[in-house]
């Protein structure tokens, strides 16, 4: 299979159904561009917004939009990282969970609207799974596949080998998975779920 092709339009009518279904929004977009003016709509001003490590948030220019502070949010992993006691950060870090707003991406995307996250810490998952009464993911479409046999082997075959390669050239160590998590659909009516798919290739 190969997991760089976009999805046609056939593909992404059929998960944008299906995911109404599971109670995820999906915003289906043609350019990085259009990914990012979507977030900011999206996005009350004053809001308390967190994000995990994402190359695609990087790539749409959500993380310089953030850092540039050319918004009305409050930058709640700025703060993370701007603070030095490692005490604080940590209490910071547990307390981001709360944030109402939480941005990121996912590793593959079922025809059926099954959405598959892997992560070597976890922290994005308590957001994803209960904390944050808003998700927003952001995904090139090339991450669609057809089952969810699929998206394992997305994540197994061609997710990791790259992760590992970029976390060996930027840390000097290798990737690992840690955790699964799965999302089937959201049964708390207080919960919002937003997937932008974008018709470029974007992250892994």
């Amino acid at each position: 299979m190969n997991y760089t092709t976009l999805a046609t339009p056939e593909i992404i009518k059929k998960v944008t159904d299906a995911c109404a279904g599971r109670n995820i929004t999906v915003h289906v977009v043609d350019t990085k561009a259009d990914a990012l003016e979507t977030i900011k709509k999206l996005i009350p001003s004053g809001s308390d917004v967190m994000s995990g490590g994402s190359t695609t948030l990087n790539q749409i220019g959500y993380i310089d939009y953030v850092k540039d502070g050319a918004h009305e949010w409050n930058n709640v992993k700025e703060k993370i990282l701007a603070e030095t006691d490692p005490i604080k950060q940590n209490e910071l870090r547990q307390r981001s969970v709360l944030a109402p707003y939480f941005l990121g991406s996912v590793h593959a995307i079922t025809e059926d609207g099954q959405a598959v996250v892997v992560s070597g810490s976890g922290s994005q998952i308590p957001s994803y799974a209960f904390t944050s009464d808003n998700v927003i993911w952001v995904a090139g479409t090339q991450k669609i596949v057809p089952t969810l046999a699929d998206a394992f082997k997305r994540v197994t075959d061609f997710v990791l080998p790259l992760e590992d390669a970029r976390m060996k050239e930027a840390m000097g160590f290798g990737s690992s998975i840690a955790m699964w998590w799965i999302f089937e659909k959201s049964v708390l009516p207080h919960r919002k779920f937003h997937l932008i798919l974008v018709n470029e290739v974007l992250g892994y």
